[in-house]
């Protein structure tokens, strides 16, 4: 997320949260904030290594890993 385009970068993470709120959040009972780390940090594994149909069935590791278009998110050295 550049600042470049940003109605676009929202998008992504509002459907992030969206899926997020219906996948977990809604099915849950967190009572308060510890709860809700604990079980964000249980399914946001599962998340980034299932298909997603968004991403042609790749897993959003793998899309993060290899670059969205082609450009490594790797530190040059």
């Amino acid at each position: 997320m550049d600042g470049v385009g940003r109605a676009t970068d929202n998008a992504f993470i509002e459907r992030l949260w969206r899926t997020v709120k219906y996948e977990n959040v809604r099915f849950s009972e967190y009572t308060d904030g510890l709860k809700l780390i604990r079980g964000m940090d249980d399914y946001f594994p599962k998340y980034n290594n299932r298909r997603h149909s968004s991403l042609n069935r790749k897993r959003p590791k793998e899309v993060y890993e290899n670059g969205l278009i082609g450009i490594s998110n790797n530190r040059q050295n």
